[in-house]
């Protein structure tokens, strides 16, 4: 008798981690992609998908200065910027 309540227990257990996992995953998968570069870089925010009008920007600077001006929007475009002779203060 105590090896089969064992046994359940175990299944639900097993059962309980399945579906947490499950719901893990689902949660991980629906996050929006991102589009963010690591160290000096823009990223220009358009109207539509035809990438004409432009309707934002944000950014870190070569000395790590942060910009951002107007909207974002789901159609973005982001470029690393190549730093070569800055010179950062203090």
């Amino acid at each position: 008798m105590n090896r089969l309540r064992a046994m359940i227990q175990g299944k639900r257990m097993f059962l309980t981690m399945a579906v947490f996992l499950a719901v893990v995953a689902i949660y991980v998968a629906s996050l929006p992609k991102a589009e963010a570069i690591a160290g000096p870089s823009i990223c220009v925010y358009y109207s539509s998908a035809t990438f004409k009008k432009v309707v934002g920007t944000r950014g870190t600077g070569c000395c790590g200065e942060v910009f951002s001006s107007g909207v974002t929007s789901p159609y973005v475009k982001c470029e690393r910027l190549l730093c070569t002779q800055s010179i950062c203060p203090n």
